[in-house]
């Protein structure tokens, strides 16, 4: 007897339908065949175990089972509930009028019990798009595969409760998603709010502009200054995610196994702060099965690199391509992926190895030419990638002991939500320009006019301070977030002049 079921892959944040082929006739060998991996082929034992314990098993016949598209490798122990349910159909244990209709997915444990597997939301995404009615998987896998919609999600906790939905014996309820509208409500809770921070009104300035505009930021200053501390307070002031961004950041973080059975969507932005002892394969992805790195996963939120010159140079050099494509690319023999890497980074450094160069108070220890050694670990055309660079400096005893209350986050955010409403419109109905970081320059001199006044402004600017070509690129973009948040619909003089003001790390006099 022949029986079809369906479970499937993942490749990067996409999956595509597996069918499972279970083919019994007269004989007792045991054949997988379609690229199975070992952990595939180890479902076996694990299939057995469970059927055992939960009394039934594997009929004493031949069984073949085929998993096609057998051209693509099949890995991991996602399939143990597909195989399992294609070999009691074929043994005529359960009903196959169903088999067809839903796509089945889960990691069976000894007892019979079932594990979550990775890739929940791509899985039923395809499941959705492939026609099918509904899907089973693990019941900690339910609640993030419920977000789509035109789709019934069943947790399963055990593979029992699989064999009576099939037979039209257990009573199996879909599981339902929450609105994004209150899952976003919810989760509108920040740890952290720029009214701590004292002082540095400055810096605050420079993040909210970096904020509305998605613009990368570098800060360097002293030990203590309070870098990692504004840092931290960056999701607070940025904008939520809409519909689109939050399913792709969930795709991405369900492919990575970084939901919980908790969480759904993710609806907050992203902010990771990777250690600047990381490889540079965990940073932009990869691995023999490839999976997204931390530049994926901070994908339409924050990349924090705190104490930037102490990452490796290899590290440091694999982010430029992603920073200007906003997607990176990982090619193996058999394969080529694309995770999305739309994020905005900010970064912090000491200004030299003992930290205490350009202090106020402290003199600096390092001598002749470290100082300069020390900023070259970064390459330039890294330091081109960022728009914004901007000083750090201690704040005095007389501000940290003010009392009077400070800018909250909110109000902040409030005028960040109405800079991005703004390049909202302008970029209408452009599928990968959101920001004014992401203008490309075959747009950037429609989008971003200046005066004569300001142009020669700029030209004197780039003569002395020997800027580049991207340099002036991004000293206009960040230019127009400053005039969007004035709410100015063309950039003004002093608005240019305040983007110039924010290149002081590509000051020929910087370390000398």
């Amino acid at each position: 007897m022949l029986v079809k079921t369906y479970g499937s892959a993942v490749f990067g944040i996409k999956a595509i339908t597996v069918t499972v082929e279970v083919y019994m006739d007269q004989g007792i060998q045991f054949f997988m065949v379609g690229l199975p991996d070992n952990a595939v082929k180890e479902s076996h034992q694990r299939i057995e175990s469970a059927l055992r314990n939960n009394g039934q098993r594997i009929p004493g016949k031949k069984i073949i089972i085929n998993m096609a598209p057998a051209d693509i490798r099949k890995e991991g122990s996602s399939y143990d509930l597909t195989i399992a349910m294609g070999i009691l159909a074929a043994n005529g244990v359960i009903k196959t009028e169903k088999l067809e209709k839903y796509m089945i997915m889960g990691e069976l444990s000894l007892d019979g019990g079932l594990l979550p597997i990775k890739g929940a939301l791509p899985i039923a995404l395809e499941a959705r798009d492939r026609g099918f009615k509904g899907i089973l998987l693990p019941l900690q896998n339910a609640r993030e595969a419920s977000i789509v919609s035109e789709l019934e999600v069943y947790g399963i906790t055990a593979i029992t409760e699989v064999i009576g939905f099939f037979n039209d014996q257990g009573q199996l309820s879909p599981t339902r998603m929450e609105s994004y509208g209150d899952q976003t409500r919810k989760a509108i809770h920040f740890e952290h709010d720029f009214a701590d921070v004292r002082g540095q009104e400055n810096i605050k300035r420079a993040l909210e502009i970096g904020a509305a505009g998605g613009h990368n930021v570098i800060l360097i200053g002293p030990p203590g200054a309070g870098k990692t501390m504004l840092a931290k307070r960056i999701p607070s002031i940025l904008p939520p995610l809409n519909q689109q961004e939050a399913l792709e950041t969930t795709k991405i973080h369900s492919v990575a196994g970084k939901l919980g059975s908790h969480r759904s969507l993710v609806s907050m932005r992203p902010f990771r702060a990777p250690h600047h002892t990381i490889s540079d394969m965990a940073l932009v992805g990869g691995g023999s099965i490839p999976q997204p790195g931390e530049i994926s996963l901070a994908h339409n939120g924050v990349l924090f690199l705190d104490e930037l010159p102490e990452f490796k140079r290899t590290v440091l050099e694999v982010l430029r391509q992603p920073m200007e494509d906003r997607l990176v690319t990982i090619s193996r023999a058999k394969m080529t992926l694309e995770f999305p890497a739309s994020f905005m980074l900010i970064a912090a450094m000491n200004p030299c190895p003992c930290g205490y160069y350009n202090h106020p108070t402290i003199a600096c220890q390092c001598k002749s030419g470290e100082v300069q050694k020390y900023i070259n670990r970064i390459s330039g055309p890294l330091f081109d990638r960022i728009d914004i660079h901007i000083e750090v400096v201690p704040v005095d005893f007389k501000r940290l002991s003010d009392t009077r209350p400070t800018e909250y986050s909110n109000v902040i955010r409030e005028r960040v939500i109405r800079a991005r409403q703004i390049q909202g419109k302008r970029f209408e109905g452009m599928e990968k320009i959101h920001s004014n970081a992401q203008i490309p320059s075959r747009m950037l001199r429609d989008v971003c006019r200046i005066s004569d006044t300001g142009n020669q402004l700029l030209k004197t600017a780039m003569e002395k301070l020997g800027l580049s070509a991207r340099a002036y690129d991004r000293i206009l973009k960040v230019s127009r977030t400053i005039a969007d948040l004035d709410q100015s619909a063309d950039i003004q003089l002093e608005h240019l002049a305040e983007a110039i003001n924010y290149r002081s790390l590509d000051r020929d006099s910087w370390g000398r």
